[in-house]
């Protein structure tokens, strides 16, 4: 395992990405701190370059590649958000970039890709492993890998995110009891926690995850990495990852995070309830926070929440869809 990262990698981070990443900002939620009798902050990624916070990250290790290497290009896997973070950063960089998504990513997700300019190998993600695939192309071109979450550099690219939300909040005269965080492979999730402790040591991280896709949480209850069934499905295509990585997980387990579970009907209402009452459209895997709070699945102590809604880039049908029923 890797080095893990430091709070310091995550200022050096910020200062990488500063001019390229935008600066989200942080919005009291009045009509849900209202209705829940809260106060509620939310963090909204979708509003980040390329729809995700995962655009931070993405740039912060790009970035950093030596100049003799750019030209061999860069290579990552991803279901969408990832994969337009790494193209979106390899195409202001000048780096040729192909990424492996699966075939049922959502088209939205495709069309983003392909538009920053990079090519795309697709696989099957019930029967084929996007990881070897992705090894063997960078094996065969040596190209650099650009993990989605186990990686040091992505893991302080994303924990900007908990600097802005401490410095945010420090400048409100708030302290947060809880920050509720969606959560595949853990990358934001530990690196927005290793941040926030850093000003806000008692604060609550809760990571959010599908239902049948909780393996982090059941990774952090169990003392080991636990293994979710993959031929499962839900809505959060953001958030199938079948396995903590093995620095998130570390990560995340020694700042003492907590772990819950949301279902698809509960994820459908909060994407509703974000359009109607916050003005914000948010992606499936981007609202489980919202879902869990919703739900009631949250501690009635934590009277300051802050929720990152992660993404937008959501099909525009399934988005219909999805507000019809909820």
């Amino acid at each position: 395992m890797s080095k893990l990262p430091t709070v310091a990698d995550i200022e050096a981070a910020a200062q990488r990405i500063a001019g390229q990443a935008i600066r989200t900002p942080l919005l009291y939620a009045h009509a849900l701190s209202a209705q829940l009798d809260r106060h509620i902050w939310i963090k909204p990624e979708m509003l980040q370059r390329t729809g995700s916070f995962k655009f931070r990250g993405a740039f912060n290790k790009l970035s950093q590649i030596p100049q003799a290497k750019k030209p061999n290009g860069v290579v990552a896997w991803s279901s969408g958000n990832h994969a337009q973070g790494v193209a979106a950063a390899a195409r202001i960089l000048g780096i040729p970039a192909t990424i492996v998504m699966p075939k049922d990513a959502p088209k939205i997700k495709i069309k983003g890709t392909r538009s920053q300019g990079a090519d795309i190998i697709f696989f099957d993600r019930y029967t084929e492993d996007r990881e070897e695939i992705g090894r063997e192309f960078a094996a065969r071109n040596s190209a650099t890998i650009v993990p989605s979450y186990d990686d040091p550099d992505i893991i302080a690219g994303q924990g900007t995110i908990g600097l802005e939300i401490a410095r945010d909040l420090a400048e409100a005269g708030q302290s947060p009891d809880e920050i509720i965080l969606p959560c595949g492979g853990g990358g934001l999730s530990s690196g927005t926690g290793l941040a926030a402790r850093a000003s806000f040591p008692s604060v609550d991280l809760t990571l959010v995850e599908p239902e049948d896709f909780d393996d982090f949480g059941k990774s952090l209850r169990s003392g080991e990495r636990e293994t979710a069934d993959v031929t499962k499905k839900s809505l959060c295509d953001a958030l199938l990852t079948p396995t903590p990585g093995e620095m998130t997980y570390a990560l995340n387990r020694a700042l003492g995070a907590n772990g819950l579970s949301v279902s698809d009907a509960e994820v459908a209402r909060a994407m509703g309830a974000a359009f109607r009452d916050l003005k914000l459209v948010v992606e499936p895997g981007g609202a489980v926070p919202l879902a869990a709070l919703l739900a009631g699945k949250i501690d009635a102590r934590s009277r300051t929440l802050v929720l990152v809604l992660s993404g937008g880039n959501v099909d525009p049908q399934l988005f219909r869809d999805l507000l019809t029923e909820s």
